[in-house]
C-alpha cells in the first residue's frame, strides 16, 4: 500500500463524517490503492459505541463506510484515468447517487473490517462500485452503489439555494 491515504493526498481539509481528516469526531477511514492495481482497500476497527446487537456491529456504520470508501475507489479510478495522481487541480469530487448494501452474514465487533471496492464498468460521470466488507476471512456485506462526479461548490450552493 502506499503511505499516503487517498483522502489525505486529495482533500486534507475534508470534514466528512466518514473520512475527513479535520473533522475531529469522525471515523478517518483511509483508502488505499492495493498492490493489484484493481482494488482500492481500507481497514476500519469499530468501537464499541457503533454496537448494533450484542457483539455485532450497527448495519448503519457499515453502510457508511461502504458509502465513503466506494466513493475515493469512485475517484481514484477517475484520477488515474485521467493519468494524475489524488490532489491534483482540479480537484475530482464524487457523491453517492445510489448506496446499495446487501448483509450477507452479521458482522462480529472486536474484529478488524477489510474493505475493498472496485470498479463495475467504465469511471464515468456517473460511476458503479462494488464493496466487499470482511471480518477477517468472513464476507459480511456487499455494496453496489453508484456515485456521480460533481463540483461540490456548485452542490452545495445549489442545496442552499445560493443557484447562479
Amino acid at each position: 500500500m502506499q503511505d499516503i491515504s487517498l483522502q489525505d493526498a486529495a482533500a486534507p481539509d475534508g470534514v466528512c463524517y466518514g473520512c475527513g481528516g479535520r473533522n475531529h469526531h469522525g471515523l478517518h477511514i483511509k483508502s488505499h490503492w492495493h498492490e493489484d492495481g484493481v482494488h482500492v482497500v481500507a481497514e476500519h476497527v469499530p468501537d464499541a459505541k457503533y454496537c448494533g446487537w450484542p457483539d455485532l456491529v450497527y448495519g448503519g456504520l457499515i453502510a457508511m463506510l461502504v458509502d465513503c470508501h466506494s466513493n475515493w475507489t469512485a475517484m481514484a479510478y477517475h484520477y488515474r484515468n485521467e493519468g494524475r495522481e489524488p490532489g491534483s487541480l482540479p480537484r475530482i469530487e464524487c457523491v453517492t447517487g445510489n448506496l446499495g448494501i446487501k448483509f450477507i452474514k452479521p458482522t462480529p465487533m472486536g474484529v478488524p473490517l477489510l474493505l475493498r471496492a472496485r470498479l463495475e464498468g467504465e469511471a464515468g460521470r456517473k460511476t458503479r462500485v462494488i464493496c466487499e466488507v470482511y471480518a477477517g476471512e468472513l464476507l459480511t456485506a456487499v455494496g453496489d452503489s453508484v456515485f456521480v462526479r460533481v463540483d461540490a461548490g456548485q452542490l452545495a450552493a445549489t442545496a442552499h439555494g445560493r443557484e447562479a
